[in-house]
C-alpha cells in the first residue's frame, strides 16, 4: 500500500502546472451578432442609418485566436454562432458614432467601451476608437479586468478583419505586453522629481522660540 501512495504522489508531481491552472489569453477573435445591434432613433441620416453622435449597443461571440482568419464568418444569418463549440465568451460593446457616422470611409467610426466576458466568468474591459479601415490596427486602453485579467497589460490592439453584409464586425484582439512580468511599475524606468519639500517628520521649534 505504501508503494502505491509513492507512485501516486510521483505521478501527481509530474503533471505540469499549465494543465491545472488557466492562463489569460493573449489574443482572440470577436464576431458581432448583428441581430443584437441596436442604435438610437436620432441622429440618423435620411436613410435611417446612424449619424455622428448616435448611441448604440451590440453583442457577439468570442472565439479562439485565428478562428475568423481568411474571411470566415463567425455568425449565421439568424444571429447564432457559426461555431458554437468554439465560443469561449460573450462580447458586449456600447458607444457613439463619430466621424461621418455610418458613412465614415476611413479612420475612427465609433468611440466605444468593450466588455469581453469569458465563459469562466473573467472580464476584460477596453475603451477607445474603432476604425472602419479593414486590416488596420488601432490601440485601445485596457481599463479593467477580473480573474486572469486583473493584471492585464495597459493596452490592446484591435484589427477589423471585415464586416458582414449587415455591417456586423469581425475583430482580432491582441493584448499588449508589460515591460515586466509581474505587471508592476519598474522604478528604474521613471525619473524622480525633487520638489524641495521636506519628507518625513518635521521638527517644530520649541514654544519659547515660537513666541
Amino acid at each position: 500500500m505504501k508503494s502505491t501512495y509513492i507512485l501516486l504522489a510521483a505521478a501527481m508531481s509530474a503533471i505540469p502546472l499549465a494543465a491545472t491552472a488557466e492562463e489569460p489569453l493573449v489574443a482572440f477573435d470577436v464576431a458581432e451578432d448583428i441581430s443584437r445591434f441596436v442604435f438610437a432613433d436620432s441622429p440618423v441620416f435620411d436613410d435611417g442609418m446612424p449619424a455622428y453622435g448616435n448611441a448604440f449597443v451590440t453583442q457577439g461571440y468570442i472565439y479562439p485566436q485565428g478562428t475568423l482568419d481568411g474571411g470566415v464568418e463567425g455568425t449565421l444569418p439568424n444571429g447564432a454562432p457559426a461555431f458554437p463549440e468554439l465560443v469561449i465568451g460573450e462580447w458586449t460593446c456600447d458607444g457613439y458614432f463619430v466621424g461621418d457616422g455610418m458613412r465614415t470611409e476611413t479612420g475612427a467610426i465609433v468611440m466605444t467601451r468593450q466588455v469581453y466576458h469569458f465563459e469562466n466568468g473573467d472580464l476584460l474591459i477596453s475603451h477607445g476608437p474603432e476604425l472602419v479601415d479593414v486590416d488596420a490596427t488601432v490601440t485601445r486602453a485596457v481599463t479593467g479586468g477580473t480573474g486572469d485579467y486583473a493584471n492585464a497589460p495597459a493596452e490592446l490592439d484591435q484589427v477589423l478583419l471585415g464586416m458582414t453584409d449587415g455591417y456586423g464586425v469581425r475583430l482580432q484582439i491582441e493584448l499588449g505586453v508589460d515591460s515586466n512580468d509581474a505587471g508592476t511599475v519598474n522604478d528604474e524606468d521613471h525619473t524622480e522629481w525633487d520638489s524641495g519639500v521636506p519628507v518625513g517628520p518635521l521638527t517644530l521649534p520649541a514654544q519659547s522660540e515660537r513666541s
